[in-house]
């Protein structure tokens, strides 16, 4: 082997190897002359610098500069552009060619290997404390879990669970409006989360459930009535509106029970928008499609 081999082993070692022990380093293979190479290195620039706090370097080696490393990775066509860990190739990235292929991929490979970058510490550190702030929100104290989600926001801006944890409380203290202008000031790619879509469906409810004076006579009128669709509706609103999500649940089966297509199914779409915004994944959400699907199969 010659000095420059060596030399240029010693380089790679120290530019790729050393760092994708605990980071997930981008390898270019590259040369002046190649057109392809010199389109595709912006998009590979941005999407490392995107992904930097999520442990993902870039490094380019010139294949006409390097050629025994690039004699290694047996290179015999350029752009090729390999995803390396641990000193191993764990992914070949030649065939994206835009920010969001690229992106795709890379969070793919993410999740499945252990890197801790800035990104991933931050979201262990957060992780706890929106837990906590979800449960103190689902136990009715909103101005605590305001709090909570406060804290996280501050830590973490572009957090979309915290941003919706922040709408959904104040939603729940009654701040409908101080939500709205939360969320309408997000960039597009992040009003599209769905965290933030599960706020979006909690400020609808909150602006269509209208808090009812008299619950207990609205209830009399509909049990003396049990087809006045229209009360039932405007009760499982008051229900909502006082937090009382089991009632309301209980009045829109009723009606869907009844009348499943009243006002174009308005009461289906109203369960259907309550059940996000408790959350998908709740158990008590579960158990309510249990009970519709019960309703509209049999």
């Amino acid at each position: 082997m010659s000095a420059a081999e060596r030399e240029a082993i010693e380089i790679f070692k120290r530019d790729v190897v050393e760092p994708s022990m605990t980071a997930l380093v981008i390898v270019d293979f590259w040369a002046e002359w190649c057109g392809p190479c010199k389109a595709l290195t912006p998009v590979l620039e941005k999407v490392a610098a995107d992904f930097a706090a999520k442990g993902v370097k870039l490094v380019k080696v010139n294949v006409d500069e390097q050629k025994f490393v690039a004699a290694q990775f047996q290179i015999r066509s350029i752009p090729t552009v390999y995803a390396i860990f641990q000193g191993q190739p764990v992914a070949d990235l030649t065939p994206a060619r835009t920010e969001a292929q690229l992106g795709q991929m890379l969070d793919q490979i993410l999740r499945q290997l252990p890197i801790q970058g800035e990104a991933q510490t931050l979201a262990a550190d957060i992780a706890p404390l929106l837990e906590m702030g979800e449960e103190v929100l689902g136990s009715g104290d909103a101005e605590r879990a305001l709090s909570v989600f406060t804290q996280i926001a501050e830590m973490a801006p572009d957090d979309a669970r915290a941003i919706s944890g922040q709408a959904r409380a104040r939603i729940a203290l009654g701040q409908a409006d101080e939500a709205e202008a939360l969320l309408a000031g997000l960039p597009p790619e992040l009003a599209k989360d769905p965290a933030i879509q599960r706020a979006q469906a909690a400020l609808a409810l909150a602006r269509e459930a209208q808090p009812v004076d008299d619950l207990s006579g609205l209830a009399a009128s509909v049990a003396a009535n049990p087809d006045d669709h229209a009360a039932r509706f405007e009760l499982a609103g008051g229900q909502m509106a006082a937090g009382d999500r089991e009632g309301a649940a209980d009045s829109l089966l009723e009606i869907i029970r009844r009348e499943r297509d009243w006002n174009e199914g308005a009461a289906r779409q109203r369960l259907l928008k309550l059940f996000e915004v408790v959350g998908l994944e709740d158990p008590w959400v579960s158990a309510q499609r249990r009970r519709l699907s019960a309703v509209l199969f049999t």
